[in-house]
């Protein structure tokens, strides 16, 4: 992989290198989940990975002694021996001395022996599970700096702009001292901005601005697919429209937060569009929003909010015939029109302000149900977006027709050299194995972890769980430790902070609602005695430092006040909490109204915990159920990425930024 990864760097003939997709048998993506459920043991154990701390720790004086100058000479030079022998175990080692010494002048900071370790893990090609604070932006550095020098275009992906725009910075001294540049583009940057950022050495993006800018690319080709064509129209010059592609291949990439990158957010697709000529869409919308509230919930139509879909019964499609039969064009054609008001009663009654989107300007902002964050400039498809604007009475925009699309399973999959790293992906290794080819390998802590889990806490409903948690949060602020309260929706960011300002407990919010002081917020989320109210903004990536005493006081505490749909999205948020060797603590906080606990169980379920939330003790008769709940809602995710990955496989050859080629 490595000789592959170089050799195309080398080749000067290559303008887009990536790596070739081709449809595979039934039987590979299976045969491929139980491999890597057999291998798990092996690939698993670091002890393989060890060696490479001693090797470099033979290279600690020399790299100490050279100078800045000798130390640059000394990195460009190893970068020849890389192209030459790859990612071979001396070159590597004596690099990251250097890398090590390197960032001990520039940031400060001097690389762990367990770091060390995760870069080899990532040079091989594989997720290097690490514990949340364990510093895996350095660690990242380390094997960016490996395959920059090689002469790989080095992508360092993210979760989100933020966490993409703080660490180039942040890292932009150690690159410098290593003679490499670093590239940042940003949501709103012109294209030649953007060409400029993709062409340093090491680029920090976030995974949606990387995969859109990749179909941009795509749309620039167009249906120049084949390769020998398309370099030697770069080459020549016979072609202006290829000198306007803003990536240089897809080479080399670090996934940070790998389990939410690859497969959390391969659940949806990734479209670019433009807009749609004629009609009068506008109407065909209002139309559809009108019938929709005309339909009454269970006797016209069903919610199925696992899938968020709407399914009409009989008696609704019925009541719809006989509500549209004045009414002409689409409305004419059963299939057509029951698709239209399924789509509009999807946009009534599965899409919540504050939840799903947000108002801002009169417009529709999504957001991130990951990430907690606004998707700017990003539409729902198939009229949805157009349905919910018409829902909210701002003006309606023109709908969209898809240019290009992918997945981040199929993007990523392009990749030559993939490589990630994330403190919880345990869980899915079989699934990253079969779909990325990615082995998972546990690296070690490199200080004893401090963090406790207090009793979990289960309330009839959300009045009793507010109540209950600003009543602690008032006892944990007085003892002058801060608290991170974890909510999974702005809605409930609100509802939280009106709870706790009911109490006269200050505190500050961060959700997308009030994302403009992301960073100050974070700054002082460590304070003694600071109360602060987060989305998942807080969850991925966030490093809340302590303030001078605040461990010794017992550190930060993490109150969840809803389950996810996945426990390691939970262990994220947890993750804030006693982060290399500080105490702290975390506990949950839940209802049963909760949306996980309503959508994922049965209603004779739902009775047993209602009966148990009244006994002594009865959270932990209820852990068995709602663990039950969150395996639900996992299988689910598993299914919907596999059913968009089969979808992905058969537009392949239809879709412009693919190809019967590639």
């Amino acid at each position: 992989m490595t000789s592959h990864v170089l050799s195309l760097a080398a080749d000067a003939g290559v303008v887009y290198p990536e790596r070739r997709l081709h449809r595979e048998p039934w039987y590979e993506a299976p045969a491929r989940a139980l491999a890597g459920r057999l291998k798990r043991p092996l690939a698993g154990s670091s002890a393989r990975y060890r060696p490479i701390v001693r090797r470099a720790a033979a290279h600690a004086a020399s790299a100490a002694a050279a100078s800045d100058d000798a130390l640059r000479r000394r990195a460009q030079a190893l970068g020849a021996r890389l192209r030459a022998r790859g990612f071979a175990m001396e070159p590597v080692a004596e690099l990251f001395a250097l890398v090590r010494e390197a960032a001990t002048r520039t940031l400060g900071q001097r690389h762990y022996d367990v770091q060390l370790m995760g870069a080899w893990v990532l040079l091989h090609g594989r997720i290097a599970e690490m514990d949340t604070g364990e510093g895996k932006t350095l660690t990242a550095a380390l094997a960016a700096s490996a395959a920059a020098l090689a002469g790989l275009p080095a992508h360092v992906i993210t979760a989100n702009d933020y966490l993409a725009e703080r660490d180039a910075r942040t890292l932009s001294p150690l690159y410098r001292a290593l003679g490499l540049r670093v590239g940042n583009p940003l949501h709103g940057m012109a294209p030649a901005e953007r060409r400029a950022a993709y062409g340093c050495e090491v680029v920090y993006a976030s995974n949606k601005e990387l995969a859109f800018d990749f179909l941009r690319d795509r749309v620039t080709l167009g249906r120049r697919r084949r390769r020998l064509g398309v370099s030697l129209a770069r080459l020549a010059g016979t072609d202006p429209a290829l000198a306007g592609l803003l990536l240089r291949g897809l080479c080399f990439a670090i996934v940070d937060e790998a389990d939410s990158v690859l497969l959390d957010e391969a659940r949806t697709p990734l479209i670019i569009s433009a807009s749609a000529a004629g009609g009068d869409a506008d109407g065909l919308f209002a139309q559809a929003v009108a019938l929709g509230r005309a339909l009454a919930p269970e006797r016209d139509f069903r919610r199925i909010p696992q899938e968020r879909r709407i399914e009409l019964t009989d008696v609704g499609r019925e009541r719809l015939a006989d509500l549209a039969q004045d009414l002409d064009g689409p409305w004419r054609g059963p299939r057509r029109r029951e698709e239209l008001v399924a789509q509009a009663l999807g946009a009534l009654h599965l899409y919540q302000r504050d939840v799903h989107y947000l108002v801002r300007d009169d417009k529709i902002q999504i957001v991130d149900e990951y990430t907690g964050r606004v998707l700017e400039d990003r539409a729902w498809e198939q009229g949805l977006h157009q349905m919910v604007e018409v829902k909210e009475d701002v003006p309606v925009t023109g709908q969209r027709q898809a240019l290009a699309r992918t997945s981040y399973q199929d993007f990523f999959r392009r990749y030559l050299h993939l490589c990630g790293m994330t403190g919880t992906a345990r869980e899915l290794a079989a699934e990253l194995h079969a779909v990325y080819g990615l082995d998972v390998v546990r690296v070690p802590t490199n200080r004893p972890s401090r963090r406790r889990r207090l009793p979990t806490r289960v309330f009839a409903d959300a009045d009793a769980k507010w109540a209950a948690v600003a009543e602690h949060v008032a006892a944990v602020q007085r003892s002058g430790r801060p608290v991170l309260v974890g909510t999974r929706t702005v809605a409930a960011a609100d509802r939280a902070s009106a709870a706790l300002t009911a109490r006269g407990i200050d505190h500050q919010v961060l959700s997308a609602s009030q994302d403009a002081a992301e960073a100050e917020v974070i700054a002082g989320a460590g304070g003694r005695g600071v109360v602060t109210v987060a989305t998942n903004m807080a969850g991925r990536g966030t490093d809340i430092r302590l303030a001078d005493g605040v461990a010794d006081r017992g550190g930060l505490q993490v109150l969840a006040t809803e389950l996810h749909d996945a426990r390691r999205i939970d262990r994220q948020l947890y993750g804030r909490c006693a982060r290399q060797g500080d105490p702290g603590d975390h506990a949950a906080f839940l209802a049963l109204d909760d949306e996980l606990i309503a959508t994922n169980l049965s209603a004779a379920a739902r009775a047993l915990l209602r009966l148990w939330v009244r006994l002594p003790g009865g959270a932990r008769l209820a852990a068995p159920l709602l663990r039950a709940a969150q395996r639900r809602a996992e299988a689910r995710n598993r299914r919907l990425r596999k059913r968009l990955l089969k979808q992905d496989e058969r537009l392949a050859d239809s879709m412009a930024f693919s190809g019967p080629s590639q």
